[in-house]
Formats: structure tokens, sequence, C-alpha cells
């Protein structure tokens, strides 16, 4: 493995309308001593929670949240360099859309440009441009943005870093008897059939969206981490010391 994808989502970033300082800073410190050890892009939420704590706009409006992200952008770039300095690390900024990512000739360059950063030790940050994206054109999720740059930008493995632990075989909520299943081959047409439903665990936390961004790899030849960005300890485990202790792995079965 040579190039990983590394998405952590705004719960991860944010706490009552603010950056989550702590957690950034613990993000930081992972995502550098995994680019001692791979080429690592970093696809990060935040910049509407980093825009809010400075101009208070209802959010319910699309004109309104993209100015707060315009705002927010430039504030989660400054934290994010002020800290990756600290490690010696340099990151360049990449703003993508769907239409972006939905075009040969843009892949492409963007392509170019993130290989010249990465050949270079360059960690590039990726947001989805949600100052220019419509309602037509948004990923919806950043989890779908980081799929598609895992793929069309040649990851080896895409890690969803976020505020659930793994993919459980059932609801933790109701079941205590709950297990994250540590290794997923395939994502059936019932567990992808199941999200659909908005009562139940798989569709509520985000969970559809990240079965959907698995789904979406798995098809493709490619492997997804999904585990906890509010304690690290699992991921750093698999990827930094090769041991499987938590999280859930999806890879197809002749990746093994």
């Amino acid at each position: 493995m040579k190039r990983v994808v590394v998405k952590v989502g705004s719960h991860v970033l944010s706490e009552n309308n603010r950056i989550a300082k702590d957690r950034l800073k613990n993000l930081v410190k992972f995502v550098s001593e995994l680019n001692d050890k791979f080429e690592v892009i970093l696809v990060s939420s935040g910049a509407v929670a980093a825009g809010y704590s400075k101009i208070k706009l209802d959010k319910s409006i699309i004109a309104n949240r993209q100015a707060i992200a315009a705002v927010g952008q430039p504030h989660l770039m400054r934290e994010y360099q002020k800290l990756f300095e600290k490690y010696d690390k340099l990151t360049a900024q990449f703003l993508l859309t769907a239409n972006d990512l939905d075009s040969r000739k843009r892949t492409q360059f963007a392509k170019q440009a993130i290989d010249v950063c990465l050949r270079n030790r360059v960690i590039p940050i990726i947001n989805e441009n949600d100052t220019t994206a419509t309602e037509e054109l948004v990923f919806g999720d950043n989890d779908q943005l980081s799929a598609h740059v895992a793929y069309y930008f040649d990851a080896d493995m895409l890690v969803l870093l976020s505020d659930i632990d793994g993919y459980y075989d059932k609801d933790p909520r109701c079941n205590s008897d709950a297990k994250v299943k540590k290794v997923v081959h395939e994502i059936t047409k019932d567990e992808m059939d199941i999200k659909l439903n908005p009562n139940n665990f798989f569709a509520t936390g985000g969970i559809a969206t990240k079965l959907k961004a698995a789904d979406f790899l798995l098809e493709r030849g490619k492997s997804m981490f999904l585990s906890s960005g509010f304690d690290l300890k699992d991921i750093q485990s698999f990827l930094i010391d090769g041991i499987h202790k938590g999280g859930t792995l999806f890879i197809n079965k002749d990746k093994i």
C-alpha cells in the first residue's frame, strides 16, 4: 500500500458550532505520522463550523451556508497549517465539487496537481467547494467525495474517521450484544436497501453514506477502513502498527 485518503467528518471536527481543536491536533499528529509511511490525502469537513464561529447566519439557507463556508475555509486551513508546521509538514488546499470529478479533463488536471504535491511530500487537504456548489452539484456528504477522491486519485485505501467506530451487525443502541464486523468483503443488496428505512440505525448517524462509499470502492477493487475519529487508537494500530484491533475493514477477498 502506497497512497491513503483520510476523511474526517464534521461531527468529529466540530463541537458546539466551533472547531474541536483538541481533536484537530490529534488528527494532525496522526496524519503526520502516517505521512512518514505513506502518501496521504486528507479530505476534511469543518469549514462551516469554522465560519459559524465568526459569522452566525441561518445555516438552513444555502446562500448563508455557502457564505459561512467561505469565511470558515481560510480559518480552517490556517489552523491546519499551524499544526502541520510543528511536524515539518507542508500542506496544500484543494476545493472540489462533484462537477470537477464528473469531468474527465478537470479530474485529470486535479490529479496531476495532487500527484505533484505528493511527490514533493506535500499533504493535499481537500474539501467540497461549498461556496460555489449548488444543490444539483454537491455530493451531499464528504463520504462520497472522499470515495471518489480515493478512486480517481489512485489511492489504495480510504479511511473514514467518524463518530461511528465501525460497521455493526445490528443496531448497538438497541442490542447490547451488537458487535463490530472486523472485515467485510461485500455489501449485500439487503444491506444497501435497509438504509432506505429512516427509522433504522443504518439510515441514521451517517452509516448509510459510509456503506455507499464502501460499496463504490469495493466494486472498483479499492479498500476502505471505518473507525472512530474521536479516539484514533484503532486506526493508528491498523495503519501504523499493522494490528487490526477495532474498526471495520472493507476489502475484496482477493486483496487479502
